[in-house]
């Protein structure tokens, strides 16, 4: 899957204008950048950038602002954060493609790094208007695509702006990513060993059905496990179920065989409140009324061993409702097994990399990707369309 995709080795940037879209959507709290961790993710391309003297036009979406100018999602915190991180300032653009972009990027000395606003806060972002990308391409002698989180969006600043600029590439961040996916789906060690949670089994059906031709067991959790158990004639009480997938899930059941690895005990509470009456019960012993929130401590032990077995381990969503710590145990417990394995680990984003982080162990996997969707679909074998954007160069 890494066959052709282009990169900053092809590039000479040195006194170039290069466009890098970026994935600096970050959480900001009272003006202030409350999480950089995408913000560190881009820095190694950006440095590479400006050590080659390139003037570096980043271009962001923050939030969802819906085509409109919402001034708590203006990117100047984010400019300021990342100015701090590189030790050199990064000037924000008051608007994305005019007036004030043009004269900030026209003012750009080699190794300067500018910000554009919030691309989002124009509509033809998310169209893939071709106008709107025709605009963003003129501050581009080159484009880098650094943006993993957003390469599974047809946008302009994904797809429309690398079909005009020649010089097209992969940024360092979006390269690893992509090797590193690669390898789970086209070199898989064994034992390999997936876990699934989340809420809905409906987003991880195409991964489920991928993945089943690689792994040797697949571990469900989350709120998603429900709906497997329900499907095996199980009363889960007052827990989430689609209904609409128990026929699907039956037959994935009968796929799966001996891979699948369900819980055994779940934590469950009486209501969807952090501070609700909670009891651990066996997993075909939900009280009538009651909800199941997390996985219990004998499902725990169970998953724990098939984890630290693994070879190459790959991890999409928490084991329950981790915010609350109520019920985190069971996704504090499975991030510890996937810390103290010794193969080749890999958190898919999301809620999970957003735990893993959390609780500490981010440091102690082989790799934390920055995409949460993105990762989804490419597990799933989707070409992502960002990056086929760069392939057709």
């Amino acid at each position: 899957m890494t066959t052709a995709l282009p990169t900053l080795d092809e590039l000479d940037p040195g006194g170039a204008r290069v466009l890098v879209r970026a994935d600096l959507n970050v959480p900001l709290e009272h003006g202030k950048v409350a999480d950089d961790l995408r913000i560190e993710a881009s820095l190694p391309t950006i440095r590479r950038l400006r050590d080659a003297g390139a003037r570096v036009v980043l271009i962001s979406h923050l939030g969802r602002p819906k085509g409109q100018v919402v001034e708590d999602l203006r990117l100047a915190p984010v400019a300021e954060r990342l100015g701090e991180l590189l030790g050199t300032p990064v000037v924000a653009a008051r608007d994305t493609v005019g007036e004030d972009a043009h004269r900030v990027v026209g003012d750009l000395a080699d190794g300067d790094v500018a910000l554009l606003e919030n691309l989002r806060f124009d509509a033809r972002e998310t169209a893939n208007d071709p106008e709107f990308a025709k605009a963003l391409a003129a501050f581009a002698d080159a484009y880098v695509n650094d943006a993993f989180g957003a390469a599974h969006r047809a946008h302009a600043s994904v797809v429309g702006v690398p079909a005009i600029v020649e010089q097209s590439v992969a940024g360092e961040l979006l390269r690893r990513e992509i090797e590193t996916l690669s390898r789970l789906l086209e070199v898989p060690e064994h034992p390999f060993v997936a876990i699934l949670g989340g809420a809905k089994v409906s987003d991880k059906l195409g991964v489920i059905d991928n993945l089943l031709q690689r792994v040797d067991h697949l571990v469900i959790g989350g709120a998603m496990c429900f709906t497997f158990l329900a499907a095996k004639g199980i009363d889960v009480g007052e827990s989430r179920v689609e209904r609409d997938q128990l026929d699907t899930v039956r037959e994935l059941i009968d796929t799966a065989g001996e891979k699948l690895h369900l819980p055994v005990d779940v934590v469950v509470a009486g209501e969807f409140a952090a501070e609700a009456d909670q009891r651990t019960v066996a997993a075909d012993d939900i009280p009538t009324g009651w909800m199941g929130l997390d996985i219990g401590p004998r499902t725990v032990e169970r998953f724990g061993a098939i984890v630290r077995s693994a070879r190459m381990l790959v991890w999409n969503g928490p084991m329950g409702v981790f915010e609350w710590e109520a019920f985190a145990a069971g996704t504090r417990g499975v991030a510890e097994a996937v810390a103290a394995c010794d193969g080749f680990t890999v958190i898919g984003g999301g809620d999970s990399a957003a735990a893993v982080r959390s609780m500490g162990f981010a440091d102690r996997v082989s790799h934390v990707s920055t995409g949460g969707g993105a990762s989804l679909e490419f597990l799933e074998g989707i070409e992502l369309p960002g990056v086929a954007a760069l392939r057709r160069h």
